[in-house]
C-alpha cells in the first residue's frame, strides 16, 4: 500500500516528513503543545513540522478515509468563506506500520495561534462567571455566524471550539466539522436541531467541569448553556427580523445599519419600504444579506493588520481619536493610518522585550494597554499617557500571561 498525501501544494513539503508509518499515539508530543490540546473522541496530536520550537504547529487526526477527506473538503469551504475555523492542511492515506499493518487514515489541520482549548481557559484560577459567559456569547456568535453560510454543525460544543482573546471578549473557532454539512440555506428547524445539540453538548461539558471543581463557584452549567441558546437567538433576530423604523427620523435608517456594524456585521443588501398602517405609514427596515468581520475587514483594508473583530473595533476607535485630533484639512484616510501605524501603535508594541515576544497577540497587547492606561490614569487622578501605561503592563502583566499556552513565571521562576 503506497502513502498518499493530498493538500495544499506549499504545505507537503511540511507535513511530508512527519512519521507516517508510526501510530499517532506513539508520536512523542512536546509538553507544552500537548496542554493546547483539548479532548477528543479521535487519536490527536499537536506537532511542529520540523525541530525548530519556532516552526509551524499542526493537529494531526487519525479517522477513517471516508470522514478525513470529507473534514478535509469542508473545513477548505469553510475557510473560502473566511468562517473562523481551523485550516484544512493534508489528508493522509495508505498508511502502514514498519511490519506492513496498516494504519489509520489522518487528517492535518494549522494549529491556531494563541488559542486554548475551553478546559485550559476555565482552569485559570483568575477565571470568573463573566468569563464563562463571554465564551457562551462566542460560541453563540460562532453558530450564527456557520448558520448564516448555511452550514449546520451537527456537533455544536465547546470540546469542538477553540478560543482566543479578543478585546475583552473571546473569540471562537470551529476545531471539528466531521459531523457538519452544508445547506443552500439552513430551515428554523436544522438550526433549532443545532441549538438542541449545543444545548445538551455544553450543559455536559460545564456539569463535567464542576464535578471536578474546576468550574467557577456557584456557576449553574445549565443556566450558562441555556444563556448560550438566548443569546444566539438575540443575535439572529437582530441580524435576520425587520425593524419598524420611524417614518419622520431621518437618521433611523443610519442607526438602524450602525447597530448591526456594533454587532460586528456589515449589511451587503437591505431593504427599506414604507408600508399603510392603520393612522400612518410605516417605515421597515429588514436585513437581506449580512456578512460578519465589518470592523475586521474595515481595519485590514485601511491598516493592513489582522485582528479579531473586537480587537479591530478597539484598534479603529483609537484611530479614530488621533485622527480627529489632526488639524484641517486632514490629510487622506490612507495617510493618517501611516502615521498611527508609526506613531502610536507600532511603538507601543515594540515596547515588549525579547524575553517576553509571543506571550500575547500584539492587537491584543494595545487594546490590554490602553485598559491599563485608563486603570492607572484613575488611580494616579491624571492621564499617564499610553507609553508609560505599556511598559508598567509589561512589567507587571505580561510575564503572567499564557494566551499562547506558555507556563507562566512565578517569582522569577517557571513552572
Amino acid at each position: 500500500m503506497a502513502l498518499r498525501i493530498t493538500g495544499l501544494g506549499e504545505e507537503i513539503a511540511a507535513v511530508t516528513g512527519l512519521p507516517w508509518n508510526v501510530p499517532l499515539e506513539e508520536w512523542p508530543e512536546d509538553p507544552m503543545l500537548a496542554e493546547k490540546r483539548g479532548i477528543s473522541r479521535h487519536i490527536v496530536r499537536l506537532v511542529r513540522s520540523t525541530d525548530d520550537p519556532d516552526s509551524e504547529v499542526y493537529a494531526v487526526k487519525e479517522t477513517v478515509s471516508e470522514f478525513a477527506n470529507r473534514e478535509y473538503k469542508i473545513l477548505r469551504e469553510l475557510t473560502h468563506l473566511d468562517s473562523p475555523s481551523v485550516q484544512s492542511i493534508a489528508v493522509i492515506e495508505g498508511r502502514t506500520d514498519k511490519n506492513g499493518e496498516e494504519l489509520p487514515c489522518a487528517l492535518v489541520t494549522r494549529f491556531l495561534p494563541y488559542s486554548l482549548p475551553y478546559r485550559v481557559v476555565l482552569s485559570d484560577k483568575t477565571v470568573t462567571a463573566e468569563d464563562v459567559t463571554l465564551m457562551a456569547n462566542a460560541l453563540a456568535l460562532l453558530l450564527v455566524r456557520l448558520h448564516l453560510l448555511g452550514f449546520w454543525w451537527g456537533d455544536c460544543s465547546l470540546s469542538n471550539t477553540l478560543f482566543r482573546r479578543d478585546a475583552e471578549a473571546y473569540a471562537a473557532y470551529l476545531v471539528d466539522a466531521e459531523t457538519g454539512e452544508f445547506q443552500k440555506t439552513l430551515t428554523a428547524g436544522q438550526r433549532e436541531h443545532d441549538l438542541e445539540i449545543a444545548h445538551f453538548n455544553v450543559a455536559a461539558e460545564l456539569e463535567d467541569l464542576q464535578l471536578s471543581g474546576v468550574l467557577y463557584p456557584g456557576m449553574d452549567p445549565i443556566r450558562a448553556s441555556t444563556a448560550l441558546i438566548k443569546r444566539y437567538h438575540r443575535l439572529w433576530s437582530a441580524l435576520k427580523d425587520r425593524q419598524v423604523l420611524d417614518p419622520t427620523d431621518r437618521h433611523a435608517v443610519e442607526r438602524a445599519m450602525r447597530q448591526l456594524h456594533d454587532l460586528g456585521f456589515a449589511v451587503e443588501e437591505v431593504s427599506v419600504s414604507m408600508e399603510e398602517g392603520e393612522n400612518e405609514g410605516k417605515l421597515v427596515f429588514q436585513p437581506k444579506l449580512v456578512a460578519a468581520g465589518y470592523h475586521k475587514n474595515r481595519l485590514r483594508e485601511l491598516m493592513g493588520l489582522e485582528t479579531e473583530e473586537l480587537q479591530a473595533k478597539r484598534l479603529l476607535a483609537s484611530f479614530d481619536r488621533f485622527r480627529g485630533r489632526e488639524k484641517s484639512p486632514k490629510p487622506p484616510m490612507h495617510d493618517s493610518a501611516k502615521r498611527w501605524l508609526d506613531e502610536v501603535f507600532r511603538p507601543t508594541v515594540n515596547l515588549i522585550p525579547p524575553e517576553l515576544e509571543g506571550r500575547i497577540e500584539l492587537a491584543q497587547f494595545f487594546h490590554e494597554a490602553l485598559e491599563h492606561r485608563w486603570y492607572l490614569s484613575e488611580r494616579a487622578g491624571h492621564d499617564v499617557g499610553l507609553e508609560f501605561a505599556a511598559k508598567s503592563y509589561v512589567t507587571e502583566v505580561l510575564p503572567y500571561r499564557r494566551d499562547s499556552g506558555v507556563d507562566v513565571r512565578v517569582d522569577g521562576a517557571m513552572q
